[in-house]
């Protein structure tokens, strides 16, 4: 399956110069990616490509902005049938309908007995309402955008005299990393080469790669890829390669060929193939080999200077500026200098081509443009007392250095371990944002994120692909998707923080004023404005001497220079929140820009995600934690001007609200208890009515869901696991969140998240061994307790309907009141094999103990006969109430 995976990336990599391309492609285009409709894995992508037209239909042109009648246009856009869109959206109308009649019902027949509990369950159930409410609204017009790649080949590339030329725009692309260790440095590398080999003109871009924590194996790594990408970029030009990260490459068992020169390609893979076996060793290698060399440095200069040294050494034998592998004052991580290498200059504007094949070269790149871009090592400075701002602060100081040495006015970020899976997807972007609509207007576009080595069964919904292919899909409609940290294409010029040309009174100058805003440098503040040029197309770099820069660069990295400016608010990545990402689109769509969701076949970009539950539930913390920081903060929703569209302000909203919700949920988790110690609790009354509404709103909330599986193309599984994984959150992650925030709002002290690890601790062959590692943290334990209230409470259940008879009122309640903590157990199936695990490989122990634990307390339960039977019809009141608010809540995660 693996394999026949691939083999689907690769003939959709081909096709995907046309397969969007029906629209507007010519008959040559056509004729050259026939050729692989007749194979069985292209004759599956052509059905999922009929299934999608059963949903969407393509807008007319006159439903959409005039435009200039003279350009192409570069993207099409697509909205859900109506045969899908009014019924959907007459369902979500009804179901509002039934919430708001099912309040006024209960609120006239307020539950006497037990107000408190009445109010509480009241004010809950009215949370999941609104929350839904927030969910539901953004979604109701969804839009999908389909770039032509054929279109802009043919407006913005062109041959003359037998060359290729370009005018396309140039693209600085931005790497970020940490620790080599809790990001493998092998992720690292391969996103690199994939960025240098990727399908874009070599002089229009550039490569960043900030370190933050200023290791010298990052950069000699980085030697290491400039040494082993003069051999792989040329490769996969030659042969049209895909994907053009090495590792996931040569992953894949079955490459069916696409190129054009096979009699050659068999020879070259086994020789590019055992090239990038040696550069792995080195790779793998660097630690040691820098620790010996260090060791080799340190004692023979320690004879000289009669004393003992302890210096990283680099490999021309000067000490190393960042951090030492011991570390000592100013070489440590957080004290260390700023450190800029350039590992590969600027390529010249002609292609060059290889040399034939020989006895020293056996791959002919006779024909075969051997040009690299440009690549960038750096690692700002660092000192005690300051705030570096993490992620954020990172992206800010790599966004002024490479104004000096490439000032592309299009920038692209990715994590580490993030590569280039279809190497058009740097056009794909473009075609969003020249497009001559309003491609001006567009301030990024968000691809979609995908993951490899993720568990054939997704346990813990890393795919995400409700949020991704449903919510984010949904945002099109309005002013676009938020910011999601990586595989982003931003316009440099929103990142300055300067308005769209739609409310740009007049053309920014560059003042004294700036900076206050920028910070003291002129040479940087004399950049800006052809930063925000999207008709420069060059990315040579701006200032020549070399002395000059070298001292400017080092200003623009150091630790002060933020002090007293707009960085980190209304200049580039927004500082003091968990989730830099979200509060940055934030202030772009507050200022009038919009952004586009984009996803193509096959996937722009893939990356890697945690699979281990511990490490997973952190990941989330981190995400809900900054969620509430967004909400308690400047970048409020409700501040926002009129310039954001009120949908889309909803959407923020919701954004930064959705963990309040489910300390509501964890609390009616958590009801069973009083049953189990008192039958006497009862949340509303008559229980049949009661009974019928909830029947009701569930059913509605389940068909909505069915609709949203369609248009937004997931699977039933995807939205299973997104349940699943809600109700694993909302039990512990998200309540966690809304403490933190609680104890942050009293005390004023922030939330520290901790870096997402994804290094797998496990030493055995098995690929997915990390699933089965359990770290246990206090973040389990209010999960835990959930899981085995419910587990209890399907005992007493059992144990009341085997003492009353199953024929009786009370213990027709009793069952369906289990009916509900089932539920609840089912929703929380991937927790329990999580923590159970080696033994979660096999889920049938898992069965087995519940029906152990299950009879154990009926047992228990009949041996002690319960005095007061009748009350467990308000514990089914409470299972039923809590599974119609789980469902509601859930919807919104």
């Amino acid at each position: 399956m693996m394999a026949e995976a691939a083999v689907t990336r690769r003939v959709n990599a081909i096709a995907s110069l046309h397969v969007d391309a029906t629209n507007g492609a010519d008959e040559e285009s056509r004729r050259s990616s026939s050729a692989a409709d007749d194979s069985p894995v292209a004759k599956r992508i052509n059905a999922a490509a009929a299934k999608d037209n059963d949903v969407w239909v393509a807008v007319q042109e006159g439903d959409m902005p005039a435009g200039n009648s003279s350009q192409p246009l570069l993207f099409r856009t697509m909205k859900v049938k109506g045969s899908i869109l009014h019924p959907y959206r007459f369902v979500i109308l009804l179901r509002l309908i039934a919430i708001i009649a099912f309040f006024i019902w209960r609120i006239r027949n307020r539950n006497h007995d037990g107000v408190w509990l009445w109010a509480t369950s009241m004010v809950g159930d009215v949370w999941f309402g609104f929350s839904w409410v927030l969910n539901q609204l953004p979604k109701l017009n969804p839009i999908k955008r389909v770039p032509d790649l054929a279109a802009i080949r043919d407006q913005h590339e062109y041959s003359t005299s037998g060359e290729s030329n370009s005018n396309l725009p140039g693209i600085d692309v931005f790497i970020t990393t940490v620790d080599p260790v809790d990001e493998p440095i092998l992720y690292t590398v391969n996103s690199v080469l994939s960025i240098l080999a990727t399908d874009y003109p070599v002089e229009k871009y550039a490569c960043y790669l900030s370190d933050d924590g200023g290791t010298l194996v990052h950069y000699e790594a980085m030697l290491e890829v400039a040494s082993f990408a003069k051999l792989w970029a040329p490769f996969c030009r030659k042969h049209g390669v895909e994907p053009r990260a090495p590792e996931s490459y040569f992953g894949v068992k079955r490459q069916p060929y696409t190129g054009s020169m096979q009699e050659e390609f068999a020879s070259d893979h086994r020789r590019v193939r055992r090239e990038y076996e040696e550069f792995k060793v080195r790779i793998d290698s660097l630690f040691s080999t820098i620790y010996q060399r260090s060791e080799a440095y340190n004692r023979k200069h320690a004879k000289d200077e009669d004393g003992v040294l302890k210096a990283t050494w680099m490999a021309d034998g000067t000490q190393w500026p960042g951090t030492w592998i011991e570390q000592a004052e100013n070489h440590r991580k957080g004290q260390h200098a700023g450190i800029v290498k350039v590992v590969l200059n600027h390529p010249s504007y002609k292609p060059q081509l290889g040399s034939p094949a020989s006895t020293d070269n056996p791959l002919d790149f006779s024909n075969t443009d051997t040009r690299l871009p440009m690549l960038v090592y750096l690692s700002r400075e660092k000192r005690p007392g300051y705030n570096h701002q993490k992620k954020a602060g990172a992206m800010n100081a790599m966004l002024r250095v490479s104004a000096l040495l490439s000032n592309a006015p299009f920038l692209i970020n990715f994590d580490c371990d993030h590569y280039i899976n279809n190497s058009q997807a740097f056009r794909a972007s473009m075609c969003f944002m020249l497009d001559p609509r309003d491609g001006e207007n567009t301030a990024f576009v968000q691809f979609p994120q995908r993951f490899d080595d993720v568990d054939p069964t997704d346990r813990y919904a890393n795919h995400n692909r409700v949020f991704f292919d449903g919510t984010m899909l949904s945002l099109n409609g309005l002013q676009g998707p938020s910011y999601l940290g990586t595989g982003t294409m931003f316009r440099r010029a929103a990142l300055y923080g300067m308005e769209p040309p739609r409310w740009r009174a007049h053309e920014s100058k560059v003042n004294d004023d700036k900076g206050k805003q920028y910070g003291r440098s002129t040479l940087f503040i004399n950049t800006i404005l052809d930063g925000a040029n999207q008709e420069r197309r060059s990315i040579t770099p701006v200032f020549l001497d070399e002395e000059i820069v070298t001292s400017e660069l080092a200003s623009l990295m150091a630790c002060a220079y933020e002090d007293v400016t707009q960085w980190g608010r209304d200049a580039g990545w927004v500082y003091n929140i968990a989730t830099e990402d979200v509060v940055t689109g934030f202030r772009m769509h507050r200022q009038g820009w919009r952004s586009i969701y984009c996803s193509v076949e096959p996937a722009a970009f893939r990356g890697t995600a945690p699979i281990n539950l511990t490490e997973r539930l952190l990941q989330v913390l981190r995400w809900s934690g900054g969620s509430l920081e967004m909400f308690f903060s400047h970048s409020n929703a409700f501040l926002a001007g009129g310039r954001m569209h009120p949908l889309q302000r909803v959407a923020y909203l919701n954004m930064s609200t959705y963990p309040i919700v489910t300390v509501f949920i964890l609390a009616y988790n958590l009801f069973p208890l009083m049953w189990l110690v008192s039958e006497q609790y009862y949340i509303q009354r008559p229980f049949g009515t009661y009974i019928l509404y909830l029947v009701a709103v569930i059913a509605m909330i389940h068909v909505i869901g069915m609709f949203e599986v369609r248009w937004a193309g997931i699977t039933l599984l995807d939205w299973c696991r997104n349940e699943q994984f809600y109700m694993i959150g909302a039990t512990g992650v998200y309540p966690t969140a809304v403490l933190y925030m609680a104890l942050k709002l009293v005390t004023g002290k922030g939330i520290h998240f901790r870096l997402t690890s994804k290094q797998t601790e496990a030493c055995s062959g098995d690929r997915f061994a990390d699933l089965y590692v359990v770290r246990w943290v206090p973040l389990l334990v209010p999960t835990v307790a959930v899981l085995a209230v419910n587990v209890a409470a399907v005992g007493v259940a059992v144990g009341k309907a085997a003492t009353w008879g199953l024929l009786t009122e009370q213990a027709q309640h009793a069952v369906l009141g289990m009916v509900f903590n089932v539920w609840i157990l089912v929703l929380l199936y991937p927790f329990a094999l999580g923590i159970m695990g080696q033994w979660g490989k096999r889920p049938a122990i898992l069965f087995v103990m519940l029906v152990v634990a299950i009879g154990t307390v009926a047992v228990v339960y009949i041996s002690f006969r319960a005095t007061y039977p009748v009350g467990w019809s308000g514990m089914a009141a409470s299972s039923l109430g809590k599974a119609e608010s789980v469902v509601a809540a859930g919807s919104s995660g």
